[in-house]
């Protein structure tokens, strides 16, 4: 597990004697800012080193990110058993405390190593270097890493990975791209989830889009239902072009 004592290694070090005149305030503010700024530029580096990696073995990583409940792990159960003819696939769990999708994961046949983060929000490029060493795929894998549900701190940190998937469902809003603009500028793909229920929810597919390209206006789109399979072979194509 990430060792996130490095947090606190910020230094209180300052000369008392002003101390009824300084403003302290603005150099915690400064600490903090200087601080998350090491923090990313050390998983930017072992995301590099993930990157080399995975293009050594030919294995392409794909980060599929989305909020609590836009159905990941069924859209991933069902991807695994339509294409682990073709190819091997494995599987990084990420999740703050429970085994249960894993074990969803694991039911298909797919290699999978699960990755607790506990009051974590999000998977990082040395939790994955981890998992990597644990999971060991073999060469021209295709490897997805199921992010922590959550649309704001995974779009921060870089994995090494390929490319990022941002799942979304009709059962949420059509305005969270504008909510969570930073996730959706960091998407190449966006898969609109749960197609199924359009009928019998408030979302509306051409607003929704018109939003997630006023931010990401190259993003791609698509809109499938991991239950039914409806949009799934364009999702399977798309993934199969996944390339390095």
């Amino acid at each position: 597990m990430h060792d996130h004592s490095h947090v606190h290694e910020h230094s209180h070090a300052h000369d008392h004697t002003d101390e009824h005149t300084h403003d302290h305030s603005h150099d915690h503010a400064t600490e903090t800012i200087t601080l998350e700024q090491k923090v990313l530029a050390k998983n930017d580096l072992l995301a590099e080193r993930n990157r080399g990696w995975f293009a050594g073995r030919g294995i392409v990583a794909l980060n599929m990110m989305s909020s609590p409940g836009a159905g990941k792990t069924t859209l991933l159960v069902r991807t695994i058993g339509d294409l682990a003819a073709t190819r091997p696939i494995a599987v990084v769990e990420g999740d703050q405390e429970t085994m249960l999708d894993a074990e969803r994961i694991e039911a298909t046949g797919a290699s999978v190593v699960q990755i607790n983060t506990g009051a974590g929000c999000h998977l990082d490029a040395e939790m994955l270097q981890n998992a990597l060493t644990a999971l060991d795929p073999p060469a021209g894998a295709l490897l997805f890493v199921e992010n922590v549900g959550n649309l704001v701190c995974p779009a921060l940190f870089d994995l090494g990975e390929r490319s990022r998937v941002v799942v979304i469902s009709v059962t949420e809003g059509a305005d969270k791209p504008l909510k969570y603009p930073h996730m959706f500028a960091a998407a190449d793909l966006v898969l609109v989830n749960k197609s199924d229920l359009l009928p019998y929810v408030d979302f509306d597919l051409e607003t929704f889009e018109k939003y997630a390209r006023s931010i990401n206006p190259g993003v791609e789109m698509m809109t499938v239902s991991a239950t039914t399979g409806a949009g799934m072979d364009q999702w399977y194509a798309w993934v199969r072009g996944q390339t390095f």
